[in-house]
């Protein structure tokens, strides 16, 4: 049962680190920074959408619009936290 919950944490872990090279991929597409037009870059952009919109749709969804800003990443990156906590402080000892 232990193996699991590693997995759920190494999972979660790597969906955290996905979450935040999504948003700097974002700001360096909205600043044009990286070249949109580059096949390489817009195949990671399009790999980066697919996996955090799922869970980032429903949140926006709940959000107020609040202009520019877009605080979904965020708030997604708190509730992933929540998670590996809950998970390692809760339900890891319960079960060793």
């Amino acid at each position: 049962m232990l193996a699991l919950i590693q997995t759920i944490v190494l999972a979660l872990d790597l969906y955290w680190w996905i979450i935040i090279a999504s948003a700097i991929f974002s700001w360096l597409y909205a600043f044009n920074v990286i070249n949109s037009r580059n096949q390489f870059v817009g195949a990671i952009g399009n790999f980066l959408f697919r996996v955090t919109e799922p869970a980032l749709r429903p949140i926006r969804r709940i959000m107020p619009d609040l202009g520019g800003i877009d605080i979904s990443p965020i708030i997604l990156l708190l509730i992933i936290f929540f998670l590996r906590q809950f998970i390692l402080t809760t339900v890891a000892p319960a079960l060793v």
